[in-house]
């Protein structure tokens, strides 16, 4: 029986206005998934919400750049979402709706010690189950992608629902990028990689 499932990535304090490695249009970002999930959540049999939950005693693997570097925006990176701290936690949107809906949100989390944007890379912190075995081992109808930011984990993260052989969409008004400019060539690459991008609300057939 095939099966639906919704990933919201890493909408976190750090990457919206005010944190970290804030992403413009994050806040807004938030407040659209939750009215997204509050309309539509229904129609998916899995939810997940993922947390970059970095340590905060090293660099994770060069993922933090250590000064006097400073971070390129590519590979390296301010420290941000180091785990346990209000950075990592939730953007109050998500945060609410969390605790709306309770074990319907599952929390997955990524990137303790080492570099992580695909959520694929996490683990579901209730269950231990791991994602990429998760979404392999099932067969599933559609897997929608949302979150931030658009062109890293989202994007990270759609390809390797792909790769496992799920149908993939992006609804791409529930994302917002670090590098706003390079979306059209990102969703280029989307589109080569088989992942349908398109605007939401979605779970029409």
């Amino acid at each position: 029986m095939s099966a639906r499932m919704l990933i919201i990535v890493d909408v976190q304090n750090d990457f919206c206005e005010g944190g970290a490695l804030g992403v413009d249009g994050g806040a807004g970002v938030a407040a659209r998934i939750a009215e997204h999930v509050r309309l539509h959540g229904a129609g998916y049999d899995r939810i997940l919400v993922s947390q970059d939950w970095h340590r905060g005693d090293t660099d994770n693997g060069g993922h933090f750049a250590v000064p006097p570097a400073e971070p390129d925006f590519l590979a390296t990176w301010p420290v941000h979402c180091v785990a346990e701290t209000a950075g990592a936690a939730l953007h109050p949107e998500i945060a609410a709706l969390a605790e709306e809906l309770g074990e319907r949100l599952e929390i997955v989390r990524k990137g303790h010690g080492i570099p992580s944007y695909s959520v694929l890379e996490g683990t579901v912190v209730a269950t231990g189950e791991q994602v990429a075995r998760l979404i392999a081992e099932a067969e599933w109808e559609r897997i929608d992608v949302v979150g931030l930011a658009y062109d890293f984990c989202v994007r990270a993260t759609a390809l390797g629902a792909a790769e496992s052989g799920a149908p993939v969409r992006v609804l791409r008004d529930l994302t917002a990028a670090v590098h706003p400019a390079e979306i059209p060539a990102l969703e280029v690459e989307l589109s080569k990689a088989g992942i349908e991008v398109s605007a939401s609300p979605g779970l029409t057939a």
